[in-house]
């Protein structure tokens, strides 16, 4: 089960990427690489994240306590930012809360609740970084 959540998460991940467009950044103004991510709630469960590190490779990673935080300056060659996470064994209602940080600014904040089974998946839209 946990492989397949870790699956979903990616090709999610990758999916948003896809059809994300660059223009819709061009509002939040910032030409920083310095990005922040963060993951917050309640959830109890088994729990992993997926996102886009410094160089732009895509790295999951196990959840072990809350709050998660990665803190970097992405690479030139990286083309944006990209969070999310899944997990199983929770209990219905518990809530995670991720959000991607540009340049010390919330571009981007989703909250997800698990469902009756316990499984939760949290994607939030990819940032891309203006050309």
């Amino acid at each position: 089960m946990k492989s397949i959540l870790k699956t979903l998460a990616i090709v999610l991940t990758l999916a948003f990427t896809a059809v994300s467009c660059s223009s819709d950044n061009d509002d939040k103004g910032s030409s920083s690489r310095d990005v922040k991510y963060e993951i917050t709630g309640n959830y109890t469960g088994t729990s992993s994240t997926t996102y886009f590190e410094k160089g732009g490779n895509v790295l999951n990673e196990d959840l072990t306590k809350l709050p998660w935080i990665k803190e970097f300056t992405a690479e030139a060659k990286s083309l944006g930012a990209s969070l999310s996470a899944s997990g199983y064994g929770g209990v219905a209602g518990q809530t995670l809360t991720g959000k991607i940080y540009i340049g010390g600014k919330v571009v981007n904040e989703v909250t997800a609740t698990a469902n009756g089974d316990g499984i939760i998946v949290l994607s939030l839209t990819p940032y891309v970084f203006p050309q």
